[in-house]
This record gives C-alpha cells, sequence and structure tokens, in this order.
C-alpha cells in the first residue's frame, strides 16, 4: 500500500525547532495538484519535487509539514497562490498515479502534502472569531491570537468493505458512477458518520449502495489516504440473506458478485482497496 515504503519512513510528527536546508522539499500545493518534474528512463517513470536551494525556490514563509527520512519536506508560502518554479509543472495527484509515476515515497509525499497542504489553506481564520490565525509553536495546530481557539488537522474516517458470499465463492465490486474519480474496480467504501460506529457505518454502507443486509464484520487494516484526508479502515463481511443486489445508481457506475478470476486487481498496487481485493482472489482461486 501507499504508506509501505520500508526502508524509507515518513516522519510526520511536528517540528518548529528546524530550518530549511539546502535539499529540502519544498511543495507547492494546489488543491489535488503539486507542482513536480516528470522524468523517464529505463522503464521508470519519476517525478521529484522543488528544493531549496534551487533558482526560483522561496524559503521565506515556509510551513514545515514532514520529514522523509532525514529531509523535511515545507509547505511554500502561499503555495495554492505561487507559481512553480522554472523546470516544474503542477501535476494532479491522480494523474500522477494513473500514469504511474513514483517512487512509491514519493507518492506518499505528495498524498500527505495534499492533505496538510488543503488544511492550511482552509482554515486562514478562526471559525470561532473570525480572526486570522497563527501557526502554534510547539503542535501541529493553529492558535487564534485574540480567541485562543486551537485548530488541528481534520481526519475523515471512512471504511473500505470487502463483501463476502461464502457459499458462492463470491465478493461484491464496484465502480463508481461516470465522473465520480477513477474508472477502476473498488469495493464498498464510505465515511462515518457522527454517531455511528465503524461497525455501523459497514452495515449501512452496505445497504445504503447495494441494497442487502451482512454479518460477520471483522478488521482487517487501516491507511491514510490524504487526498481525501481519510484514514481509512478495512473490513471483510459476509452477506445475510438474499444475495441480489439493489445498485445505488447515484453512487455506483456498476456493482456485480464477481468470482476469483473475474478480479483484475487496479493497476497499481497503493489502495487498500487493492489490496484486499487482490488477497481475497489470491486465497480463493479453485475453491
Amino acid at each position: 500500500m501507499i504508506q509501505d515504503i520500508a526502508p524509507h519512513r515518513l516522519a510526520n510528527e511536528y517540528r518548529g525547532d528546524v530550518q530549511p536546508v539546502s535539499g529540502d522539499f519544498v511543495l507547492y500545493v494546489r488543491g489535488q495538484e503539486l507542482a513536480v518534474r516528470r522524468s523517464e528512463g529505463e522503464g521508470e517513470k519519476i517525478f521529484s519535487f522543488p528544493q531549496v536551494g534551487e533558482q526560483g525556490v522561496e524559503t521565506q514563509g515556509l510551513t514545515y509539514l514532514f520529514a522523509l527520512d532525514e529531509r523535511s519536506c515545507w509547505l511554500a508560502q502561499d503555495a495554492g497562490l505561487a507559481e512553480p518554479p522554472s523546470g516544474y509543472e503542477m501535476a494532479h495527484n491522480r494523474t500522477l498515479r494513473m500514469e504511474g509515476y513514483g517512487p512509491r515515497e514519493m507518492m506518499y509525499v505528495a498524498y500527505t502534502a495534499v492533505h496538510l497542504g488543503g488544511w492550511y489553506a482552509r482554515n486562514r481564520y478562526c471559525g470561532a472569531c473570525g480572526k486570522p490565525v497563527e501557526h502554534h509553536q510547539s503542535l501541529r495546530a493553529l492558535k487564534c491570537p485574540d480567541c485562543g481557539n486551537l485548530v488541528f488537522p481534520r481526519l475523515n474516517p471512512a471504511v473500505i468493505v470487502c463483501v463476502r458470499d461464502p457459499e458462492r465463492n463470491k465478493i461484491v465490486l464496484t465502480r463508481y458512477a461516470r465522473g465520480r474519480y477513477m474508472p477502476i474496480d473498488a469495493l464498498v467504501a464510505g465515511f462515518v458518520e457522527i454517531g455511528e460506529t465503524i461497525e455501523d457505518c459497514v452495515r449501512r454502507e452496505v445497504r445504503e449502495e447495494l441494497g442487502i443486509e451482512v454479518k460477520n464484520i471483522s478488521y482487517y487494516k487501516s491507511q491514510p489516504w490524504g487526498v481525501v484526508g481519510d484514514i481509512l479502515s478495512g473490513y471483510w463481511c459476509d452477506v445475510d440473506g438474499d444475495p441480489t443486489l439493489h445498485m445505488d445508481k447515484g453512487e455506483l457506475g456498476r456493482a456485480a458478485w464477481v468470482g476469483p478470476d473475474e478480479i483484475p486487481g487496479q493497476p497499481d498496487d497503493l489502495s487498500l482497496t487493492n489490496e484486499m481485493m487482490c488477497l481475497w482472489r489470491d486465497t480463493h482461486r479453485g475453491r
């Protein structure tokens, strides 16, 4: 998955005691786009970010984000407005993924930077009194100097659900409705609502998207997914009762029960969705 970057490490704890040094990454984030330089060679597609010390890369007003190994990563001042340095272009994270650019640790940096960059861009003013906020000196937080309100980064809990039919040796694969996200096979997914347990979210999302009930809900694994500010939790479950699907056509463009030989997987191995569907496929072939 995207976070599996060993031996590299993304250290996401906030540090207010560091200064930019030559070679640090400077991330220009504009919505889902980042300033990158793309190159191809020897069968690899690689992208890189602007660095401290390069011509045209401004070091004033940078905001510390996190570190990749020993290299600090900074958010450019007014990154959503500033033009990228010469030699770099604004590229959508989805384009980089679909076109097969890497390496994986750089994609993880990109997704996490989009998450934090968007949070900073949307929280310039205090939601309690409307005054401009300031960076907290020691916490990953924004502080209102007038009323003292603290704003911490937002995480959106969400679920990925693999719905199984053990009797027929099948699972449900979906595709989002046209124009929503990428046209690739996926599993049921959705956001946890206020006042709802994660297990209840699993039941509700399956009921809303597929029109069926489920049982035997069990947790698998989690994943950060920064492009929508998610922390994803993956769950297995079994159909309970009638397996006839009644697809929500406003949400999905496709939903079908499929067997192991009908699961090609996604074009990359970055997502929790892909890992779960391929794990089920590989352990249920020949049954």
